[in-house]
C-alpha cells in the first residue's frame, strides 16, 4: 500500500511536535513529509508536495487556516483542523464532513479524526468538501463571529455588532452596539488580518472601523461614527475609505 503523505501546520511549535509525534505514534504508516510553523511555508509546501493529508491548524497570525485553504490551487487532499477552541467554525466544518479535532488533543479524537480521513481519502471527496466549506465560509463571512481573546477567557464577538477596534499601547479596544467595550491582547494588525474581506477599514495606525456604523466623513479629518465618536482620519487614507463607503 503507497504511504500517506501528510502536512502538518500550527505556529506553535510545541503544539506542532507534540502532534507529529502522537501521529508517528499510532499511525507509522503516514509519512509525514513537512512540519510548518509558518503559514506562507505550508502552502508552499503543499503546492509543491501535493499530500493526502493535512493538519492545519486554524487561529494563526497573519494566514488562519482557512485562509491558507483558500490559497492553495488545487485542495485536493483531506484536511484535519486543529484549534484551540470549539468555535462558530466547526458548524461549517461540520457541515462540510471535513474532520477537525480541539486542543489539547485527546489521543482517542485523534485516532478516531485521522481514521476517518484515511477512509475519505479513499473516497476522493476532498476537492469538493474543501471547496464547499470555502464556498460557506465566503458566504457567510459578513455574518460571522470573531475569536476575541481576553483576561476573562474567549469572547466570541458578531461582526456585525462591531463599531470599531482601537489599538492602545499593545492592546486593542473593541466597541460594540450591545455592551461596553472589550479590552484583548491581540493587537490591532491581528484583527485587521482576521477580518479581511469584511467591511471594514483602518483609517489610522490606531483605528479600524466598521464601514455600516459610519455617519461621515469630516473636513478637519476625522470620521463620524454611529456612536458619535470622531476618529481621526489619515491623509493617505481618506480618497480610499470614500471609495469604500461608495461601493458598500
Amino acid at each position: 500500500m503507497t504511504k500517506i503523505k501528510a502536512i502538518l501546520i500550527d505556529d506553535e511549535q510545541k503544539a506542532l511536535s507534540s502532534l507529529h509525534l502522537k501521529v508517528q505514534k499510532y499511525f507509522p504508516d503516514i509519512d509525514v513529509i513537512a512540519t510548518c510553523t509558518n503559514p506562507e511555508e505550508g502552502i508552499n509546501r503543499i503546492n509543491d508536495n501535493k499530500p493526502d493529508l493535512v493538519f492545519l491548524d486554524i487561529e494563526m497570525p497573519v494566514f488562519s487556516g482557512f485562509d491558507v485553504l483558500a490559497k492553495i490551487d488545487n485542495p485536493n487532499f483531506e484536511i484535519i483542523f486543529v484549534t484551540a477552541y470549539d468555535n462558530y467554525a466547526i458548524e461549517a466544518i461540520k457541515n462540510c464532513a471535513i474532520g477537525y479535532i480541539v486542543k489539547p488533543i485527546d489521543n482517542d479524537e485523534l485516532k478516531q479524526a485521522i481514521n476517518n480521513a484515511l477512509n475519505s481519502i479513499k473516497q476522493k471527496t476532498a476537492l469538493a468538501n474543501n471547496q464547499n466549506l470555502l464556498d460557506q465560509l465566503a458566504a457567510n463571512k459578513s455574518l460571522s463571529s470573531v475569536s476575541i481573546p481576553t483576561t476573562q477567557g474567549l469572547i466570541f464577538q458578531k461582526v456585525a455588532t462591531i463599531i470599531r477596534f482601537e489599538g492602545v499601547d499593545g492592546y486593542t479596544k473593541i466597541i460594540c452596539n450591545d455592551h461596553k467595550p472589550i479590552l484583548s491582547s491581540y493587537s490591532i494588525g491581528r484583527f485587521v488580518k482576521m477580518l479581511e474581506g469584511a467591511p471594514f477599514f483602518l483609517v489610522h495606525k490606531s483605528h479600524f472601523i466598521n464601514l455600516n456604523y459610519v455617519t461621515g466623513v469630516l473636513k478637519e479629518g476625522t470620521v463620524l461614527l454611529q456612536d458619535n465618536s470622531n476618529i481621526p482620519l489619515s491623509k493617505t487614507k481618506r480618497s480610499a475609505l470614500i471609495a469604500a463607503m461608495e461601493q458598500l
